[in-house]
């Protein structure tokens, strides 16, 4: 196994793994950030006022995206698989 192999699978899971969590982000830094305005406009200072609105969020998300994000890990870890003999084998 070489070093452009490593290089590559490495890169191959880092962007896997952007992409599997970019939803879960994403709603929560919307979430988070209509909350804090929503608070800034109101003069509402409670810290735990957006933690059960961004957990909700971040649950739906997870909901909507999960079949998505289970299909793409499955099809990533079944093309590390198929690789293994050829990174064995070193070619």
């Amino acid at each position: 196994m070489d070093s452009n192999a490593v290089l590559d699978l490495s890169m191959q899971a880092l962007v896997i793994t952007g992409k599997l969590a970019a939803p879960v982000l994403i709603t929560s830094l919307v979430v988070g950030f209509a909350i804090s305005l929503l608070q800034s406009i109101t003069q509402i200072q409670e810290v735990t006022l957006s933690f059960v609105p961004k957990a909700v969020a971040v649950g739906v998300a997870l909901i909507v995206c999960g079949h998505w994000m289970i299909s793409e890990m499955v099809s990533f870890t079944t093309a590390v698989f198929d690789r293994i003999p050829q990174l064995l084998s070193g070619g």
